[in-house]
């Protein structure tokens, strides 16, 4: 395996930013004759949390041995604290996270762009933002996993968000808060959307931990999507909101996906 950081300038969000990427090794033969080329890999867009960036998922999971036997790229773009929205105050992340960062990532490697072959996941803010492409770019993906994922942002009165920063940064975010409901930020009201398209629909993958503070959001999800019908595995064990668990969590998300394995 091979892991790169790529600093680069964004050009959707005007200034420069970066993202890991891991690689699969190619044979050693066919690097030294450079005679044959490579097949485009399937990648795996994996998303991180609130209070992370695109390093954490390498420095608190194995997951650069998790993927070595599967031929599977791992492409880990900054989303900064943007929740993978473009923001009412501030950058454009979701064009950043769904176009450009596609874009310039297969620009840069030799990645797959068909469907079948691209799988996006995350955890906690990150699971939104992976659901979010399942719904909003089903033709882009095969399967989408969320680990203890932010789900129910809609859902989430305004008192039991914390104090005003916390409050603050999300209508930043946002936009006003009551606003969310119903709009293409609320995953719920995503979710029913997609559910009467009639185009392509990326498999689902679900868990949280029953000690997780976001369970009950994760909860009212799985009956959201089961009363849709939405193809969703749900999952569920011990396990609060931290790395224990997702570093556990992630092996069974690499299981799930529908790669062609050898």
């Amino acid at each position: 395996m091979a892991l790169i950081h790529c600093n680069f300038f964004s050009d959707t969000l005007r200034v420069s930013t970066s993202m890991d990427v891991i690689l699969p090794q190619p044979p050693a033969m066919q690097a030294a004759a450079g005679r044959a080329r490579r097949k485009p890999i399937p990648t795996l867009w994996l998303l991180h949390g609130l209070s992370d960036d695109h390093t954490i998922w390498q420095r608190r999971t194995s997951i650069e041995r998790y993927v070595a036997p599967l031929n599977l790229a791992v492409v880990m773009p900054n989303g900064f604290r943007g929740f993978y929205t473009d923001m009412a105050h501030g950058y454009p992340y979701w064009t950043h996270l769904s176009e450009e960062i596609p874009r310039l990532a297969r620009a840069f490697f030799p990645l797959s762009a068909a469907r079948e072959e691209n799988f996006a996941a995350g955890l906690s803010m990150g699971g939104y933002g992976a659901f979010k492409l399942a719904f909003k770019r089903p033709e882009m993906f095969a399967a989408a996993a969320s680990l203890s994922g932010g789900l129910d942002i809609a859902g989430t009165p305004a008192h039991a968000l914390g104090d005003a920063f916390r409050r603050r940064e999300l209508m930043d975010t946002f936009g006003p808060l009551r606003a969310i409901p119903g709009s293409d930020n609320d995953l719920f009201a995503l979710a029913k959307k997609f559910a009467k398209s009639k185009g392509p629909k990326p498999a689902l993958y679900q868990c949280c931990g029953t000690e997780d503070g976001l369970y009950p959001h994760n909860l009212r999800f799985r009956e959201h999507a089961r009363s849709l019908g939405l193809d969703l595995t749900y999952e569920e064990g011990p396990g609060g909101h931290d790395w224990g668990f997702w570093d556990r969590w992630i092996q069974r998300v690499l299981d799930w996906l529908p790669l062609r394995r050898a």
